[in-house]
């Protein structure tokens, strides 16, 4: 029986740059009962930028933090759970404008949010192409994620990369290095956009740490751009075993 609904909202306009790294950077974060998913042999990590619209927290709107940006760098894992493979997302760093989301999320989901002073900007380039920025600032400075992207929104195609990287329906977090939380994120397969150009500007080191630096201050692999759509996020619950492999 599936879990309860713990959060309900609509993830809108996501910007995602796609960078190969070396999979060692990743192993402290790498959540037990899961391993590295990787994409045709490579191990990727996205930036992610996006808007949380009409946000729900156990059915109820939380004045102030219903609508909001959010900007995270996530790679991305597998689990067996002794019937199927389970694919999903880890998250390095999660950045919202809002202190309750770091407060709840931290908390109950070991997740890694942080707050900082965020803003957003989406504008019309030409008839076919739309703009869409996300900033957030660190230490005096603006960072900036974004990208220009046609209007004419597609069905991913099956086997594409960019249904690699958007169809992961799980959320793994870390605890030890025997037990992970797992939760589900439901949503409907994504539409998406051409990007034409993109941006990336940010104080890599101060964010991350320098081990992702010279991963993060390169020409990404890929861009992409997904519509979004409604969201249901359900209840977490506790991994303590190890994969087990299908025979």
């Amino acid at each position: 029986m599936a879990k309860i609904k713990f959060l309900t909202a609509t993830w809108k306009n996501l910007v995602m740059l796609n960078y190969e790294v070396d999979s060692e950077i990743l192993k402290p974060y790498l959540p037990a009962a899961t391993e590295l998913d990787l994409w045709q042999g490579k191990c990727l990590v996205s930036m992610v930028g996006f808007l949380f619209l009409d946000t729900r927290v156990l059915g109820v709107k939380w004045p102030g933090h219903v609508n909001f940006e959010e900007v995270n760098l996530r790679f991305y894992v597998r689990h067996f759970d002794g019937k199927e493979w389970k694919r999903g997302t880890v998250f390095v760093s999660e950045i919202v404008p809002k202190p309750m989301i770091p407060l709840i999320a931290n908390t109950l989901y070991k997740e890694h949010y942080r707050r900082l002073p965020m803003r957003h900007q989406i504008a019309s380039v030409d008839a076919d192409h739309t703009s869409y920025l996300y900033e957030w600032k660190l230490n005096g400075r603006w960072n900036k994620l974004g990208a220009t992207v046609s209007n004419n929104f597609i069905p991913m195609t099956a086997g594409s990369a960019e249904e690699f990287i958007l169809e992961h329906y799980w959320g793994y977090n870390r605890r030890s290095d025997v037990n992970s939380m797992e939760y589900q994120v439901e949503h409907e397969p994504w539409r998406i956009g051409e990007v034409t150009d993109f941006v990336f500007d940010a104080d890599v080191k101060a964010l991350y740490g320098a081990t992702f630096e010279p991963y993060l201050t390169v020409r990404p692999q890929s861009a992409f751009f997904a519509e979004g759509s409604e969201i249901n996020v359900r209840a977490a619950s506790r991994l303590m075993i190890a994969p087990i492999l299908p025979k």
